[in-house]
């Protein structure tokens, strides 16, 4: 594996630092996590200025350039503090229209994706519900057609951003009488839909940025199906490995934030960072941190070969997810009361990213399944037993 740029990409990275550098502006300047202004904004002015969106085709909006390069330039926009509005169109961007232009029809694409792509579109994902969250294959809103059009009914839950969006990708329930794969079909929804209600769910970290969609009798027309009646799951696939591809991305280790905490912090008569517990910490998270680096450049590398990586892409994002939530709880231990209470370290993001990393555990693929997959589809173990393989789903036992 060579890490380095080439040099077509060092000239690509030093453009891209240039005019992220000239056209950055601040952003949460009176701590509102909900104003979604500032993420339309920076996604339309990348676009007219070529960076919106980089790899996908030209045809569609995009600048025809390599996955690499867009690679350069998230982090780019990270070194500079403008990835979190990026980050904030991580459906948008890596789900939604990842999935429409891989599974959508040409009408799909003409209709969706450069309106993506100017930051006019933003985008969740109806995927969760309350009896089926780990296992997605189990959901049961249903889908019933209805000449050229199919009436939507049930309720999906954890839908992130539904608050903000303009269109949803869908998963439902079209036909319970064969197994739970295999009844499934994908569709694109307008979220202002007559029918479609949002209700925000209080987090612990004080937000709402999840919610609760309702479907009552909802009508969609049959041209916002994607794929064949029945082949939603493998629709889905493609939305979820580009998820998880994508959040194993945006989540960071923050091994520099943790060593200036633990350097400008007291214990008793010494900085934090003299201490031995301290330090072997540090030395455990610098390997661990490092490690994930080297992984996440393995797969940079394999998308510089023009590769496409697989479901090796799981092990990031669940390894990462889990330091995280660790290395969070030793910071605020280490802040002692400073932790619980408003200081001004805590509003620095500490205290808001402890309360908010347990979801990291979850969205894209919650540790139990993603170690599934780890297990089958990289290590080639043995399939864990399935009871209800090749059963209709409505011969299923619930309670």
């Amino acid at each position: 594996m060579n890490f380095d740029d080439t040099p077509s990409e060092a000239e690509f990275r030093a453009r891209a630092r240039a005019w992220i550098n000239q056209n950055k502006f601040p952003i949460e300047t009176d701590g509102d996590r909900d104003d979604f202004e500032p993420v339309r904004r920076w996604q339309a002015m990348k676009q007219a200025a070529g960076w919106g969106a980089l790899s996908w085709p030209k045809e569609y909006g995009g600048a025809g350039a390599t996955d690499i390069e867009a690679t350069i330039f998230a982090q780019e926009e990270q070194k500079a503090g403008m990835n979190m509005l990026s980050v904030a169109l991580t459906i948008t961007l890596g789900m939604a229209a990842a999935t429409i232009m891989a599974r959508g029809t040409p009408e799909q694409k003409a209709k969706h994706l450069e309106r993506i792509a100017r930051g006019e579109e933003v985008w969740c994902q109806l995927f969760s519900e309350p009896i089926a969250g780990s296992d997605l294959a189990g959901i049961k809103t249903k889908a019933e057609r209805d000449g050229d059009d199919w009436i939507i009914t049930g309720q999906k839950v954890w839908t992130s951003l539904a608050h903000h969006s303009d269109w949803a990708i869908l998963l439902t329930r079209s036909d319970p009488n064969v197994p739970k794969h295999k009844g499934l079909t994908y569709f694109l929804l307008d979220m202002r839909s007559p029918g479609v209600e949002i209700r925000p769910i209080r987090q612990a970290s004080g937000e709402s940025e999840f919610n609760e969609v309702f479907f009552d009798g909802v009508r969609l027309p049959d041209s916002n199906r994607v794929g064949a009646p029945g082949e939603g799951w493998s629709v889905a696939m493609t939305t979820l490995m580009s998820e998880r591809m994508v959040i194993a991305n945006v989540l960071t280790t923050n091994f520099d934030e943790m060593w200036d905490l633990a350097s400008e912090t007291m214990l008793e008569e010494h900085m934090a960072l003299e201490a031995g517990g301290i330090r072997r910490l540090m030395a455990d998270w610098h390997v661990w941190s490092q490690g994930l680096k080297n992984f996440s450049l393995r797969l940079q590398s394999d998308l510089s070969q023009g590769k496409t990586p697989g479901p090796e892409a799981s092990v990031s994002k669940v390894a990462l997810a889990a330091q995280r939530q660790r290395y969070l709880a030793e910071a605020l231990d280490l802040m002692d009361i400073g932790g619980n209470a408003a200081s001004a370290r805590a509003e620095q993001g500490w205290h808001f990213d402890f309360l908010r990393v347990i979801g990291n555990r979850l969205e894209g693929g919650t540790d139990e399944i993603l170690r599934n997959v780890i297990a089958e589809r990289v290590l080639g173990l043995p399939a864990e037993p399935r009871v209800d393989k090749g059963v209709p789903f409505n011969e299923v036992p619930t309670s």
